[in-house]
């Protein structure tokens, strides 16, 4: 595991899983500001499942606090540091992340090469609604969901991936996934590995 400072203005810090590899999974951590962080099982469980199939996992910490849009540029950072390194980049996100990652996939140029989000918000902290991020991305995307969640509005999400036709997995779980690890690692790996 390498540790990294990631460039872009803020003080973003990552751990690279793998760094040998030639393809790499960018993973965004849920909401800082209730403990979400780069060691969230969540992404480990993702960070593992990739690591498995020779794919590197770069789970990044977010910069201080910006209610959404400081940690979309984090996001961003992250990607194009990846993709300045490696040959195929893919994003992942959890919660508040998958929020983020949507947002970024939206805006990067380029845009990864597959984006896989687990639990996604309806909306971010500063208001802005995530289910219009869902059209404007052009590379595959994969919608997993918990059909227990209750703590996140994930449903609008949810309509506007089946709406476009991207892949959506549901696993009888609540928002956190409680045992069900091994599976959303696996889900999410199949998918941004291909």
């Amino acid at each position: 595991m390498e540790r990294i400072p990631i460039p872009g203005g803020r003080d973003v810090r990552a751990v690279l899983d793998d760094p040998g590899a030639d393809r790499v999974v960018v993973a965004c951590p849920p909401h800082p500001q209730m403990g979400g962080s780069r060691s969230d099982r969540r992404l480990q469980a993702v960070g593992d499942a990739v690591g498995e199939r020779g794919v590197a996992c770069l789970r990044f910490d977010y910069g201080p606090w910006d209610e959404g849009r400081g940690e979309r540029r984090d996001c961003l950072a992250a990607l194009e540091w990846t993709c300045e390194r490696f040959d195929s980049v893919a994003l992942f996100g959890y919660s508040f992340g998958a929020g983020v990652a949507l947002f970024a996939a939206a805006e990067a140029d380029p845009q990864p090469a597959a984006v896989s989000v687990l639990a996604p918000p309806a909306r971010l902290d500063d208001g802005t609604e995530t289910p219009p991020a869902v059209g404007d991305i052009d590379c595959p995307l994969q919608v997993c969901y918990g059909e227990r969640d209750d703590t996140v509005d994930w449903r609008p999400v949810v309509d506007a991936a089946r709406e476009r036709g991207a892949a959506v997995e549901a696993v009888p779980a609540d928002h956190h996934f409680v045992g069900q690890g091994e599976r959303v690692g696996s889900l999410v790996a199949q998918f941004v590995t291909r």
